[in-house]
């Protein structure tokens, strides 16, 4: 059994979502989205670390790191009772020597339900072609929420289903649609290698692990265009910064292009947050979700995300919904606390020196 699989073992049994091996550091995890040291294991050298990950480490991954210094990966490991259990990796080098960091892939297929999503966004999936994405920070559930509606259309529609990612998360089983699954670095070389090949693959619904690039940006858009429905995630926190972040992406003097092309096919954004509960264990999800209406899309082509809110916050027959809103529902029903919710609220007024009696009955 690898060295290693004894640190993912305990993040398992403490619930945990990563580890962290950092050169003469504790192993260290995240717990509920708080760092806890392993107290009862000594501090470990680079070397250890790079002897640990190498026991793991494919062909591909053990010749490039030396070189390319920072490379992401794949593990399965093996947990008592036989269950597999995927996590997903990122290595590398620092002043101390290598580190790894390794998030831990819950078993079985994810549901909006599971995930304690709304219901209102299966209609996402009710589109031939057009863009979703999900947005928000690092590790706040945007891939799992992609896999719930790509799974939605798995077990509805007689389809094609594209995966490309890095690394392959979730592992989809082909029910009413056929799903190919490729792995950046493992399966192809690259994001846009894979989507300029996805084009010629006959595919109905392309899911891209990230945009990440300009060119990945520029091929997912086309690819909506062009008939497909694609979804993908961002590191943005809502929805006019995504949208100016895709516009800010071009040079200037293709900036009117794509404000059109992605007015006409912008379907949905999700943004989303964890936010700790008030007991602490566990985590629950705040999501705005914005629909891409005719008003929407008119003001994308005028340049005026500024309005998007306004007309988030009048959007909820179309199923849209604020951050806040989102939130105060969690605090209104007792879940998370005044603190928690001020530190994630757009408007942190709304909960600063009130109890949640006061915004309850106000």
């Amino acid at each position: 059994m690898p060295l290693i699989d004894k640190y993912l073992q305990e993040l398992l049994e403490q619930h945990g979502s990563d580890l962290h091996l950092i050169a003469s550091h504790k192993p260290t995890m995240r717990i509920y989205g708080d760092l806890v040291q392993m107290e009862d294991m000594p501090e470990l050298t680079g070397e250890e670390i790079e002897k640990m990950g190498f026991e793991i480490f494919s062909v591909e991954i053990k010749e490039k790191l030396p070189a390319e210094k920072n490379m992401d990966f794949a593990y399965e490991m093996v947990v008592p009772g036989g269950e597999n259990r995927r996590f997903r990796g990122n290595t590398y080098y620092q002043k101390q020597g290598l580190n790894i960091i390794l998030r831990a892939i819950p078993n079985g297929m994810p549901t909006l339900e599971s995930l304690g999503l709304p219901a209102s966004l299966k209609k996402l999936t009710h589109f031939h072609q057009g863009l979703i994405l999900a947005t928000g920070p690092s590790g706040c559930g945007k891939t799992s929420t992609l896999a719930a509606l790509v799974e939605l259309i798995n077990v509805t529609k007689s389809v094609h289903i594209i995966t490309v990612e890095d690394p392959i998360e979730y592992i989809f089983q082909s029910k009413k649609a056929l799903i190919n699954q490729r792995q950046v670095g493992l399966h192809v070389e690259s994001f846009q290698m894979a989507l300029k090949g996805a084009l010629r693959e006959d595919p109905d619904v392309i899911f891209i692990g990230e945009l990440r690039d300009l060119e990945t940006i520029q091929l997912a858009i086309t690819a909506a265009e062009t008939g497909h429905l694609v979804m993908g995630t961002m590191h943005t926190n809502n929805a006019p910064r995504t949208i100016d972040r895709i516009i800010d992406s071009f040079p200037v003097d293709q900036q009117a292009q794509i404000r059109t092309m992605l007015s006409e096919s912008l379907k949905g954004i999700i943004s989303q947050k964890l936010i700790k509960k008030k007991e602490g264990k566990g985590r629950l999800p705040a999501v705005e979700i914005l629909i891409g209406t005719i008003s929407v899309a008119n003001i994308i082509r005028d340049g005026k995300t500024f309005q998007l809110m306004s007309v988030i916050q009048t959007g909820k027959k179309e199923g849209m919904t604020l951050m806040d809103t989102s939130i105060m529902k969690l605090f209104r029903n007792g879940l998370i606390s005044a603190e928690e919710a001020a530190v994630h609220a757009q408007d942190p007024s709304l909960f600063k020196k009130k109890t949640q009696s006061e915004i309850t009955t106000g």
